[in-house]
Order: structure tokens, then C-alpha cells, then sequence
């Protein structure tokens, strides 16, 4: 075909074929009829077709495409229908007579008709989010579809199609004419130019075969793995099958991807790994690929354009404008370099470094040696209390350290804390791509290599054949445009005599590139590609050690057992705190929305100092006399109800509860304990003994010892009975286990509960339970446990205690958790008579439960809760994201209640709000999405489909404003 003929052919609109036809057509030559429904196309008429004999689709294309290019389809499927590892790919249906391509005229046009299976299964493009592992599978399927088709042939491939990357560029020369918008016109050709010329060197070794063409979120259907990631395994659609550049077929995928892509073209990388795994590309095809990415874009959004001009009714193509508009936005808003940078090392391609041997130093009069480097990462000395959110404080710190040495300088390559932004939904630019040195004003500065000298705004640049040297903070020496030799003075440091000046120096492989000096964490490996370290003009290291979490997770692996979880299959290294955030060492600020540990926040400094301050005078054993152990148990006492004034320090809260049973069984004589079903209480073998979480032990129900009786949760949302009103039934339901223990005659030591059901998301006891259930087990001598692990003080907001919101006074109080701050602490709260039945025993002992440094720590945390109002601030800040969750409820189906009161919140997700199926997967993947959007959050509850929302008691209604803001988006895009 010529270009005469594939102009006109690109002028075509879609066939003026209505419903009423294309029954006739499917009645008269497949004896089908059925319920049509049109499908969306840019060329042809789609119809799908719901009959008693299955589900088909329908498609009409104009005469004017040859009938071998139809052939091509269809042969092209049939090989794929014998491939073992091919994608799905639909039937070719025959009409009545056994063809394949029906060609009949409707209305005097002729056109070319085809029935195929319809191939079920979930598409992509109406995803407003993709997930890592469906950009991943789109990758791959595009791979094993090539794959399959490398030895496929038909002389219907060669073909002249406009989507044909190979002619993109006289393609978009006959589409611009279509844009009216002369600006958008001048971009979108100027582009398409910077894409050829890019392309054309690289041309001749692009590989040629049969390729599909069109790998796109319309054209594949696929299925939900366990996370409820769509996984794309089946292809609806071969009309533009060509012999095309392979590579060329991973750009049309790519491109497609770019508009789920919020604006990061690197979204694409997981695709580009994924098929290189499977079908490797060159390096060259590896090279070309990102210029044919946005030769696509341009092509997408040239083609809408002119296909609306001739066909305004297409609201198919009407729809896709916007969407292509972003592709092509997205595809330009980085550097060609960057991305094909990036690309290589997706890809597993090295890229070397520029040769640096015959360089100079920069600073020819400053001793390497003397040059005092500055920590300004995650992890430095020098950040505490939140001092890294001043203004200016990296400099400040560099100016100290000038100060205190002669020469200092900032390191190469570090993920800076003061660039790392709360509350963002997007990892900030952390990683530096330059060095600042802070050193004697005068400081003579010298051309490491011979170059052309350029000078703007204050900016020195000096560009050799392979690199580019950007210098501010200089007196110059040279005239601008003028060429250096290697060695030549440059100028001297800024500034007046006897003071400090500050010079910032950065390389770049990019002759006219003014590269950024920080990178996102994301882009930084291609970044350092193009902004190589400048340690080589200093004579010295001056890069920063690179994080090690992948390496450091295999050795956690390693050493540490496999039942000692860790949040997240692949986990962000976390470093530091600060209230109710986390650091990751790259940089990145995390709102921490499940850690009920730390109950006063991260990085406190009045608790940290009051800790330091301890342990430099004393930690030991609590059988040595010393005020801190008096002065907090009476302080613990004191927040007990009357009675309860006897107190044992233990470290953790399965310590704690491991205790408690004891003490009710010493005190009570019995052996048999009292608990519900879905509860945990810890892990000792006494705790984990009456835990019956099947989230936390799969055989709990099965391996509980014959002294333990479990009995119905009081699970008031999916329980039994359901609703607020429920305690009487519930107590019905435990009595046949009371009279069972009443006729064993062994007596009932005690009940434990969870003062707030905690580990099935946080879902209050009916009112009045534990009054009703506490009277019936003390009826027969049993002592009543309140375990306030993960409640206790002041979390509900309301109440400082759980069992306060239920009216009743237990017989012991178990706490931990929180009481520490994160340092290991744990008490058992009871009263003397119950605390003295354990001597017969023997005495007790812990050897750091109640340690100097345990009690000041603990009565710091006592302290500070009450002078920051933390237990008023866990009831204002908790109502109102307790009402912004709630509000959730209206607008998401998956979305079944918010339980619990002021920071101890659970929203439970279920499949269906009358069966109350729980959404499982689909909570484990929206907590992942939630850590990609800077919040941590993990699941809870027996079936894993609660939101275990539980922050520091510190939480600000900004930062409950921006998890709720955070949840309603990922439930708004998807996970």
C-alpha cells in the first residue's frame, strides 16, 4: 500500500453498521442471536454479543484493509492456539459455510465481518491504579506473546499501518495537520523530531518479526492473584499485527502503561525487567526503546486528535483523549538520557562510568586528608527531636564542621533527612546528586580537565567531549567561552578574606543538561548514571555509604527464625522516628498508624534523656533497694482502682498475662481457666495457652491444653448475635461451659479478657458483658483478668482504662506495651491478699522487669502523657477519624465498620455486607498500596481484614486527616 492510500485509510471512520444489522449478520451467516452491546474501537465496529450458545464478539472493518491482513489475524491466533506457553487467546469462529472473513455491503459500503470467542477476564485500562506485580505481568505477557510469534509468518504482516512505529515519523507529519492548537501542534512535532533522531542510528539493528502490536490495557484480560492484583494472561485483539521492530511492540505496552502512571514514567520499569527476563532485548533495542515509547505517544495523541475530526460521534476515542494526553505529557517530563539510563539498569545492563585516571584535583591547594565529611543521612549524630526541619540546618552543620576543621563537606550519593517531607503521598527527591564543601574563602579552584568554559547566572560550567562540571561559588579566573587546559586555575572560593565560602560542585555526561541536584530514591540509580560522583576532583571518597536493606534482610533471614515475622514481604529499612512518623534510610517519611508501643511517639527527648540519664548512674536486678521501683509502683497503684495496690514488673505483656494465670490459679486453688475464641494474650506457654487466634496460631482451636475453656466471642459486627444489645445472649452462650466446668468439680481459677476485643480489630465488648460474665466466674471462686496489653492507659481517650467503658473492677490488671515507650516493660496490678497467694509457690522474680532503668522509664512515659494531655488528645484526634472512617463506609461497599473508640480503631473490609465475607487479600494489598502512599498499616482479626489502627497517642488530626485522606484514595484507584 502506498502512502497515498494509508493516508486515506487513516481517514476512515468506523463502519456505519448499527445493532439492528449486525443481528441480521449474526442470524443470517452464524445462526446466533442473542443481546448485543458495542464495544469501544478507534476504527472498526465492535459488537459483543450475549447468546444461549456463549459470548462472542462481533467486528466490522472497512474493504479498504486488504483481506490477507484479517488472514494474518486469524492465522496469527491459530499459531498461538498451539503454543504450550502462550498467552489465552480467543477462538476464530467460522459463519454456517465455514469461513473465517465474511465480506458483504451494508448500506452500499462494503466492509469485512469476523467472529471471535470472547475471552473472559479483567481489563486494565479502567484501573486507575496498576500495582508493581500487574505492570510486571503486562511485561511478561508481552514477552511470551513475542516469544510465540518469533517463528510465525504471513504475508499479511507486511502491511502499511499508521501504528507501525518504523513510520512514525511520517505518520505524525500527515496527523498534525488534524491539530488546530498551533502551540500543542509545534510541541508534539518537535518531540516526534527528538524521538527520530534518537531512533535512527539504532534503526538498522532493531530486530524485524511478527509482532502484535497493541499490548494495552484494552487489549488484555486477565485474573486476581491472592493480593487482588489483576494479572493480565489472555489477549482479545490482533488488529495491528505487523513484521515490526520487536522492541517496538514493548514501547506500544509501555506507552500504555504511562497513563496509570500518576506522572512517574518509571512506572514502567517492572515491565521492562519482566520481559527482559523472559525474551532479553539488545542493547541497542534496550537503547531505542524509550524514543519509540514517545514516538507512540505522539502518534496516540496525533491520531485522536484527526480521528475526532472525521468521526465526533466517537466517544471511544473522545474518551481516550485525556488519557493519551497524559502518556504524551508523562513520556516528556524527563530527559531521553535518564530514561534510558533507567531502562538499562532494569533491564540488568551495566553503564560505565566516564574514565577519570587523567583528572586533576579540583582543589589543588587543600589537603584531600583535611576535608572533614558531614552525616547529614538518616542515621546522623547530629538530628534529634526534629532539629533536621529547620531551615537551613544542612548548612548549618557544614559551616560548624568548616569551622571546627578547616574544610567540610556533604557526601555524594546520601539520602538526606531534611529533605524528607511529612505527610507526602510521594517519596521526595532525598538522594544528592552533588557535594558541597564549606572551606576558606580565596581557596584557589582548578580545571580538572581541558573544556570549553560557560557562565551563567552566577554558574560556571566547564564541558569536555565527555562530561560537564558544574561549579557555584566562584570568583572567576577565565573569561567565558573560553578553553581551558586541564590543571588551569578556575578562580577562587567567594568571599571575604578570613571567612568561610561555600562552593557546590556536580557532573553531568549531559552536554546542555542543568541536572537536579537531589533525586528521588526511585530515580537515583539513573540519575548517577547521568550525574556521575564527583569524589574523583577531590582525591577522595567523598561518596556515602549506599543502604544495605536488601543484604540486611537476607541476613535477618538468615539468623533470625522464621516464626519472628516481619511487616511487608519486602520491607523499607527503617532508622528513625520522630512522633508519629518512621525514616526509611532512603530518605523516606512514613506516618506509623500501627504502633500502639510507642504510646508517647518516636524520638522523644525528654524520655530518651531520661533513660541516658539513668543508665549512666545505675541498671540492675530489682532485689537491690532503689526510689525508682518504689516511686513507680505507687504510681501505677495509684491509677488502679481501690484495692488493686500490689504490683508486679514483668517485660512484656505475655509475661504479664503468663503471671496472672498463675496468680488466679495459686489464689483460687483451681487449675482451669476462662477465655474467648479470637483473642491473644501472648506467647508464653501459660499466654499462648488461652490465646485462640487462628491469625496468630492456624491450630489454635485444635491445641488447646484440657485446663483451657474457650468459649463464644462476643464479636458484636460477625458474631452470633450482632449489635450492641447482645450481652445476655452472649452470656447464654458461655453458660453450658460454666455448668461442664461446675460438673468436672475441678473448680474455675479465673476468666481473662481483652478489656477491648483487640486482635479481632479493636470491636468493643457488648454493654454490660464483663459485669454479667465477671459476677458468674467469681460465683465460683474464679479471679476476673483484665488485659489492658494493648488498650491500656489512655488509648480508648474516653476511658484511661479498657474495662472502665464496661462498668467493672478486675481482680488483676495485666499492661505493657505502651507503659514503656517501646522499652521492654510490662505490670500485673492486684490486690495484696490475691498477690500473697503466689509465695506459696515461692518467691518471684525478674531480673530486669522493674530495673532502675525500666521504672524511670516507665514513670517518664506516666509523666509525659499527662503533661502533653496525650489521653484528651487520643479522644479528639481518635472521634474525628473515627467520623472520617465512618464517612467511608457510605461510598465503598468493601468498607463494613469502623470499630472501637478514641486511637484504637479497626475498619473491617468484607466481600459482602450481608455474608460478611471477609476481604482478605484485598486488605493485605491495600496496606502494601498504603506504604507506596507513606503510610504504615498492617491487618488484624482472625480472617486478616481489619485495619489495625492503633498510632502513637501523639497522632495530630493532620496526620489523621492525611491516613483517612490516603485510605479514600486507595479505595478510589484501587490496590
Amino acid at each position: 500500500m502506498n502512502d497515498e492510500a494509508l493516508v486515506d485509510r487513516m481517514a476512515l471512520p468506523r463502519p456505519d453498521v448499527t445493532i439492528a444489522d449486525a443481528e441480521e449478520i449474526l442470524l443470517a451467516h452464524y445462526g446466533l442471536s442473542g443481546t448485543l452491546a458495542e464495544l469501544g474501537s478507534q476504527q472498526d465496529r465492535n459488537y459483543r454479543v450475549d447468546s444461549d450458545r456463549g459470548r462472542y464478539v462481533l467486528k466490522i472493518c472497512h474493504a479498504a484493509y486488504e483481506t490477507r491482513e484479517l488472514e494474518a489475524q486469524n492465522a496469527a491466533i491459530h499459531h498461538l492456539k498451539s503454543k504450550a506457553d502462550a498467552p489465552r487467546v480467543p477462538t476464530v469462529i467460522a459463519t454456517n459455510d465455514g469461513r473465517e472473513i465474511l465480506v458483504l455491503t451494508v448500506r452500499g459500503q462494503g466492509y469485512q465481518v469476523r467472529l471471535l470467542e470472547y475471552l473472559e477476564g479483567r481489563g486494565l485500562t479502567e484501573l486507575t491504579y496498576l500495582a508493581p506485580a500487574s505492570v510486571a505481568a503486562l511485561g511478561a505477557l508481552c514477552a511470551r506473546l513475542a516469544l510465540a510469534l518469533a517463528d510465525f509468518d504471513h504475508p499479511g504482516l507486511d502491511r502499511s499501518l499508521q501504528w507501525d512505529l518504523r513510520r512514525a515519523g511520517p505518520v505524525a507529519v500527515q496527523l498534525l495537520s488534524a491539530i488546530t492548537d498551533s502551540a500543542a501542534r509545534d510541541r508534539i512535532a518537535k518531540t516526534m523530531v527528538m524521538a527520530v533522531r534518537r531512533i535512527q542510528p539504532l534503526a538498522p539493528s532493531l530486530r524485524l518479526q511478527a509482532v502484535h502490536h497493541d499490548v494495552t490495557g484494552d487489549n488484555v484480560v486477565g485474573h486476581r492473584d491472592a493480593r487482588g492484583h489483576t494479572i493480565p494472561d489472555g489477549v482479545i485483539d490482533f488488529g495491528d499485527i505487523i513484521r515490526g521492530w520487536l522492541v517496538g511492540d514493548l514501547a506500544v505496552t509501555c506507552a500504555s502503561l504511562l497513563h496509570q502512571a500518576n506522572g512517574d514514567p518509571f512506572h514502567i520499569l517492572p515491565a521492562v525487567t519482566a520481559y527482559q527476563a523472559i525474551y532479553p532485548l539488545s542493547d541497542d533495542e534496550l537503547k531505542a526503546l524509550w524514543p519509540l515509547i514517545v514516538a507512540r505517544a505522539v502518534i496516540l495523541v496525533a491520531s485522536s486528535e484527526q480521528q475526532i475530526s472525521v468521526d465526533p460521534d466517537n466517544d471511544y476515542v473522545r474518551g481516550n483523549l485525556d488519557r493519551e494526553r497524559a502518556i504524551f505529557d508523562t513520556a516528556m517530563s524527563v530527559p531521553f538520557e535518564l530514561m534510558e539510563a533507567a531502562i538499562l539498569k532494569a533491564a540488568g545492563v551495566g553503564v560505565a562510568a566516564p574514565d577519570a585516571s587523567e583528572w586533576l584535583p579540583l582543589l589543588p591547594d587543600i589537603d584531600p586528608a583535611a576535608i572533614a565529611y558531614i552525616d547529614l543521612g538518616v542515621q546522623s549524630p547530629h538530628f534529634s527531636a526534629g532539629n533536621w526541619l529547620n531551615a537551613d540546618m544542612d548548612w548549618r552543620l557544614l559551616a560548624r564542621a568548616a569551622t571546627e576543621n578547616g574544610t567540610a563537606a556533604t557526601r555524594y550519593g546520601e539520602y538526606r533527612l531534611s529533605r524528607a517531607a511529612l505527610a507526602n503521598t510521594k517519596e521526595q527527591a532525598t538522594c544528592a546528586l552533588h557535594v558541597d564543601i564549606c572551606l576558606a574563602a580565596g581557596s584557589a579552584v582548578a580545571a580538572p580537565f581541558a573544556g570549553r568554559i560557560g557562565w551563567k547566572d552566577q554558574h560556571l560550567i566547564l564541558t569536555s567531549q565527555t562530561v560537564t562540571l558544574h561549579l557555584d561559588g566562584l570568583d572567576l579566573s577565565v573569561e567565558n567561552e573560553a578553553e581551558v587546559a586541564s590543571g588551569e586555575l578556575l578562580g577562587t572560593v567567594a568571599g571575604e578574606a578570613s571567612s568561610l565560602g561555600g562552593l557546590r560542585l556536580q557532573l553531568c555526561s549531559v552536554a546542555g543538561l542543568e541536572p537536579p541536584l537531589f533525586a528521588t530514591p526511585r530515580e537515583a540509580a539513573a540519575w548517577s548514571v547521568l550525574c556521575p560522583s564527583p569524589s574523583p576532583l577531590l582525591d577522595r571518597q567523598a561518596d556515602a555509604p549506599q543502604p544495605e536493606t536488601a543484604g540486611l534482610l537476607v541476613t535477618r533471614q538468615a539468623h533470625v527464625a522464621n516464626a519472628q515475622k516481619h511487616y511487608y514481604a519486602a520491607p523499607p529499612q527503617i532508622e528513625r522516628g520522630w512522633k508519629e512518623h518512621l525514616f526509611d534510610v532512603e530518605g523516606r517519611a512514613y506516618l506509623d498508624m500501627v504502633n500502639n508501643v510507642t504510646i508517647l511517639g518516636h524520638g522523644h527527648p525528654r524520655f530518651a534523656a531520661a533513660i541516658g540519664a539513668q543508665w549512666l548512674r545505675l541498671n540492675t536486678n530489682s532485689r537491690f533497694h532503689y526510689a525508682a521501683i518504689a516511686e513507680f509502683s505507687e504510681r501505677l497503684a495509684a491509677l488502679a482502682p481501690e484495692g488493686l495496690d500490689t504490683v508486679f514488673l514483668v517485660n512484656s505483656g505475655s509475661e504479664a498475662n503468663d503471671l496472672a494465670i498463675r496468680l488466679a490459679q495459686a489464689h483460687s486453688g483451681a487449675r482451669d481457666m476462662l477465655c474467648l475464641l479470637e483473642a491473644y494474650h501472648g506467647w508464653s506457654a501459660a499466654s499462648d495457652a488461652v490465646s485462640t487466634s487462628i491469625a496468630d496460631n492456624p491450630e489454635a482451636l485444635s491445641t488447646r491444653p484440657d485446663w483451657v475453656h474457650a468459649v463464644v466471642s462476643p464479636n458484636t459486627y460477625r458474631g452470633a448475635f450482632r449489635g450492641p444489645d447482645t450481652a445476655a445472649s452472649y452470656l447464654s452462650a458461655v453458660m453450658p461451659m460454666l455448668e461442664t466446668i461446675d460438673a468436672g468439680g475441678q473448680g474455675l481459677a479465673g476468666f481473662i479478657c481483652e478489656s477491648v476485643y483487640g486482635n479481632a480489630g479493636g470491636i468493643p465488648l457488648p454493654d454490660g458483658y464483663l459485669r454479667e460474665i465477671y459476677a458468674q466466674v467469681r460465683a465460683r471462686g474464679g479471679l476476673c483478668i483484665a488485659d489492658e496489653v494493648q488498650v491500656g492507659y489512655g488509648r480508648l481517650g474516653h476511658y484511661f482504662w479498657g474495662f472502665e467503658q464496661q462498668g467493672v473492677v478486675p481482680d488483676i490488671i495485666t499492661v505493657a506495651k505502651g507503659m514503656g515507650n517501646g522499652h521492654p516493660l510490662g505490670a500485673v496490678i492486684t490486690t495484696r491478699a490475691i498477690a500473697q497467694s503466689l509465695e506459696k509457690e515461692g518467691p518471684f522474680f525478674s531480673s530486669t522487669g522493674g530495673s532502675p532503668v525500666s521504672c524511670i522509664a516507665g514513670t517518664a512515659v506516666l509523666d509525659i502523657m499527662a503533661e502533653e494531655k496525650l489521653q484528651e488528645n487520643a479522644r479528639t484526634v481518635g472521634d474525628h477519624l473515627k467520623g472520617r472512617l465512618a464517612a467511608l463506609i457510605d461510598r465503598y461497599p468493601i468498607a463494613g465498620a469502623v470499630h472501637g473508640m478514641g486511637l484504637y480503631l479497626g475498619l473491617e473490609f468484607v466481600r459482602d455486607r450481608t455474608t460478611l465475607e471477609p476481604a482478605t487479600a484485598e486488605t493485605a494489598a491495600i496496606c502494601d498500596r498504603l506504604l507506596t502512599l507513606g503510610v504504615i498499616m498492617q491487618p488484624t482479626g482472625d480472617h486478616q481484614n481489619v485495619l489495625k489502627i492503633k498510632p502513637p497517642l501523639c497522632l495530630s488530626i493532620e496526620s489523621a486527616d492525611f491516613f483517612a485522606d490516603m485510605l479514600e484514595k486507595v479505595l478510589d484507584e484501587g490496590w
